[in-house]
């Protein structure tokens, strides 16, 4: 499926009483509980003596994809647009892959926090 395609089909189930800024709140928090419960998978699993299930933790990143769908949607984005700046953002920073040396000295770009 390409990632704009699920956009648009998962905001088919998005709540049409959010309105406005209203649904870039809800799609903030959303998407920090879902992370939130996919660490406490892997928190069990590696601290915990859980197995790790795997199939939870795909339904969580499922999760974590709606709602990063429902922010594009508000930003009026398309999230293959997120995706592409990512990789742009990336290629800029790591041009030969990822290196331990330029993580830590990286110098931030001019529109990072």
């Amino acid at each position: 499926m390409e990632v704009n395609e699920y956009q648009k089909l998962a905001m088919k189930t998005w709540s049409k009483r959010l309105q406005g800024e209203e649904m870039l709140i809800n799609g903030v928090m959303g998407l920090c509980g879902e992370a939130g419960e996919t660490i406490d998978l892997v928190k069990k699993y590696l601290h915990q003596g859980h197995e790790l299930n795997r199939e939870r933790v795909i339904e969580e990143l499922g999760d974590v994809c709606w709602y990063i769908a429902e922010l594009a949607t508000y930003l009026q984005v398309d999230f293959s647009d997120i995706l592409d700046y990512n990789i742009e953002k990336l290629a800029r920073r790591y041009p030969d892959g990822f290196s331990e040396q330029r993580s830590v000295h990286r110098e931030e770009e001019k529109d990072e926090d």
